[in-house]
């Protein structure tokens, strides 16, 4: 896609962790704006969750696949970015998480780190974690049961049938200063898909970003999930996402936005998806607000493979949105054109 040379590039900033991220990223890097992921700092589980307790270093894997997915280098180092170890003690391991946490050690910090790998993957934006500080997810039932940990969160089978009283992150976080300037100057903000629990409430837990998120004069742009996860969000509209998502930031109506998905995957990965979750039925227009709800065919037909040695492959989502898809659409909310549902 050419762009004038007098043209302002618009500048997105999303917002999650994990596929979800990777997914938004890889389709709107082709486009010409700046690109910024926030992303989440909560995981603990998975390799990451290892080199966080063997090292007291912050978690690489969200952080790992964004790079990834804005790398502009060559297929060999975006595969040993992702490449997971298959023997010893190194065996789950990926070699991206391995790296970034080296690095953060050599140079004292996450940010210098991503900074480094950037110029070594040649990327197509920034990544910036959400915050710098060290914390875990902290989840409280309304029947009392504390759940600490995201990697703990998201095994627990439980969490529908007995509802979400609080949740925090441990210590209290301060926000990444990158994070709240990229807010400030976003044009659009995008938000998921994602896990909501694990990969988007977290952010705006960081005390700061909530605020200013609503603050933003940025489009607000929901992503909504293609499926529900059973014992998480069993039963869950679109709506009910958003919803959520508002209560945590702390501000009703703060979406402008939200982009769903119309067409049924097909049977045999419904089939295979079984155990997992559902799919989330289609959103009905509100009778009031300001959302505008942009709905259409967001399915990757791509077959998904997962790495045998990957320790959390069985969170891995075979349901998956195709990127240019979706960056198609954000692209041309960026231009204010008419979309044609």
């Amino acid at each position: 896609m050419l762009v004038s040379p007098n043209m302002k590039r618009k500048k997105i900033v999303t917002i999650g962790g994990g596929t979800g991220t990777f997914v938004v990223l890889t389709g709107l890097k082709d486009y010409p704006v700046d690109l910024t992921a926030i992303v989440a700092m909560s995981d603990d589980g998975g390799s990451t969750g290892r080199l966080r307790d063997e090292f007291g270093v912050l978690p690489p894997g969200d952080v790992r696949q964004s790079l990834v997915a804005l790398s502009e280098d060559g297929d060999v180092m975006r595969e040993l970015f992702n490449y997971r170890f298959e023997k010893g003690d190194m065996k789950g391991h990926s070699f991206g998480n391995i790296f970034i946490s080296t690095l953060e050690q050599v140079t004292g910090s996450l940010d210098k780190a991503i900074e480094h790998i950037g110029r070594i993957l040649n990327l197509r934006g920034q990544v910036v974690p959400v915050t710098l500080s060290k914390v875990k997810l902290i989840v409280e039932l309304n029947n009392g049961k504390v759940i600490q940990g995201e990697d703990a969160m998201r095994s627990y089978q439980l969490v529908s049938k007995f509802g979400i009283k609080h949740m925090r992150l441990e210590p209290k976080a301060r926000a990444n200063p990158k994070a709240i300037a990229a807010l400030k100057e976003a044009d659009i903000i995008v938000v998921g898909p994602g896990h909501l629990y694990g990969s988007l409430i977290p952010n705006f837990l960081v005390r700061g970003i909530g605020e200013a998120f609503a603050q933003s004069k940025a489009t607000k742009v929901y992503i909504a999930n293609l499926m529900n996860r059973y014992g998480h969000t069993d039963g869950f509209t679109i709506f009910d996402y958003v919803h959520a998502l508002e209560n945590t930031i702390g501000k009703k109506n703060v979406f402008d936005v939200v982009v769903y998905n119309t067409r049924m995957p097909a049977a045999a990965l419904l089939t295979m998806y079984a155990d997992e979750g559902e799919p989330i039925p289609p959103a009905v227009a509100p009778k009031k607000g300001k959302l505008k709800l942009i709905g259409a065919d967001l399915l990757s037909r791509n077959k998904v493979v997962v790495s045998a040695n990957d320790p959390l492959a069985w969170q891995r989502a075979l349901i998956r949105h195709d990127p240019q898809k979706i960056a198609k659409i954000i692209s041309r909310l960026s231009r204010h054109e008419k979309i044609s549902h």
